[in-house]
């Protein structure tokens, strides 16, 4: 059984930030496509839709990379977020049935991600002492 349960995975066309966490912390890995994302743009009387087209590499890479996590979390801004669950879905069965949920997040920090994905799973977040309140210390009321 692998030392971290759970993954959230954040992502969009430039990149991944994978985050493995348990009781213990988190390791983070970031994956980045193969081919430099390209701006494309959309011109009248063009065939296409002007987007990019998913960069299938970058996916099966991602969906590597949590294969061992017993719970998924994917989060991301845009379109590469249902992507790649589309693409776990079709290439990893067994891992598309421990995806917990796709969500929408803009661009977190990478403590944001993993507070984010401590609430999701129920995971305890660290606790932060007031100031100035000692350890033992109880008010007067």
């Amino acid at each position: 059984m692998p030392s971290h349960f759970h993954a959230v995975v954040w992502i969009d066309h430039s990149q991944a930030r994978i985050f493995h966490l348990g009781l213990s912390g988190s390791d983070e890995v970031t994956l980045h496509p193969q081919l430099a994302t390209r701006h494309l743009h959309h011109k009248a009387n063009a065939i296409g839709s002007g987007h990019a087209a998913p960069d299938k590499t970058f996916y099966a890479e991602v969906t590597k990379a949590i294969t061992d996590a017993g719970e998924i979390l994917i989060i991301g801004p845009a379109g590469a977020k249902t992507e790649l669950a589309s693409h776990i879905r079709a290439h990893a069965p067994e891992v598309a049935k421990r995806i917990a949920a796709v969500e929408a997040a803009d661009h977190p920090s990478d403590n944001e991600i993993v507070a984010y994905a401590k609430r999701h799973f129920k995971l305890p977040l660290p606790r932060i002492q007031a100031p100035g309140a000692a350890a033992g210390e109880r008010h007067a009321g």
